[in-house]
């Protein structure tokens, strides 16, 4: 298993070779039509500064066309840091990206082809599910807040309740986020986490003087484990958004003057193709 970097007609994206057989991807910054503080592959619109909607769609077009599915097959997540999980049908097609969303919700999971499931971050934790017995698929978003939720985990569990799919054969691919390098923070997110998973959590928090390290991606990866998920079908990715502004967008780097990157996961429909 191996995240790999893929270049579509400029448009740089990672994949996981545990993935293979579903269109999916995790976007980079590179590769879009944005301009100024949002060059160039952007997918946010809204904020107080909001950047161009109809680049923000070519955005879409050109990361879907990378990956290979159907921007009309487009569902987004509606992230507010919580725990819900989205039961995404064929009623959801377009929300968030050609009609507008009418829920919350920070993570999606389908089993119904063409559905592009897609969630976003500029630091927080994105992962991509899929199982293939099962022909189901999953997307979530977890910054501190919904990995102390075990978001990941309960994504797992609600695969498993609507589609039957079993922990052991589902496939995760956890993407670029913060690393512990540069996620320094005070007490409270060590506090959620011990307070959420008991003395387990101390293996993934250090001190750095008067404040704390956390490495949510490996947080993540072991809750995943403890819902049993095998650990050979858990792909991480090491790299750090907040190393690597260059290729990401990082919210502890630059603040809010900045775009999104995101994740992309969608079945085939039968009979081959988006």
């Amino acid at each position: 298993m191996a995240f790999i970097s893929c270049n579509h007609n400029g448009v740089v994206y990672h994949a996981s070779t545990l993935l293979e057989g579903v269109a999916h991807g995790f976007s980079t910054r590179l590769g879009g039509v944005s301009r100024g503080v949002f060059a160039s592959l952007n997918f946010r619109a809204s904020g107080p500064n909001p950047d161009d909607r109809e680049s923000v769609q070519e955005n879409y077009r050109r990361f879907c066309a990378a990956v290979g599915a159907d921007p009309a097959g487009l569902v987004l997540s509606k992230q507010v840091h919580q725990d819900t999980v989205r039961h995404v049908t064929a009623a959801d097609r377009g929300k968030g990206f050609s009609v507008p969303s009418d829920y919350t919700a920070d993570a999606l999971v389908t089993d119904e082809p063409g559905l592009g499931l897609m969630v976003f971050s500029a630091d927080c934790i994105i992962l991509l599910l899929h199982d293939p017995v099962t022909a189901s698929i999953g997307a979530v978003h977890a910054g501190w807040r919904g990995t102390a939720l075990d978001l990941p985990a309960k994504t797992v569990a609600e695969m498993g309740r609507l589609f039957g799919a079993r922990p052991e054969n589902i496939r995760a691919a956890i993407g670029a986020g913060i690393g512990p390098c540069c996620f320094e923070t005070h007490d409270d997110v060590p506090e959620a986490l011990r307070a959420a998973f008991g003395p387990g959590a101390e293996a993934y928090i250090a001190p750095r003087g008067e404040k704390w390290t956390v490495d949510l991606k490996a947080v993540n990866a072991w809750r995943l484990r403890e819902a049993g998920v095998d650990p050979a079908r858990i792909d991480l990715c090491s790299v750090c958004t907040a190393c690597r502004t260059d290729l990401y967008w990082s919210h502890r780097v630059t603040g809010d003057r900045r775009g999104v990157q995101g994740a992309l996961i969608c079945l085939p429909r039968t009979g081959g193709g988006q």
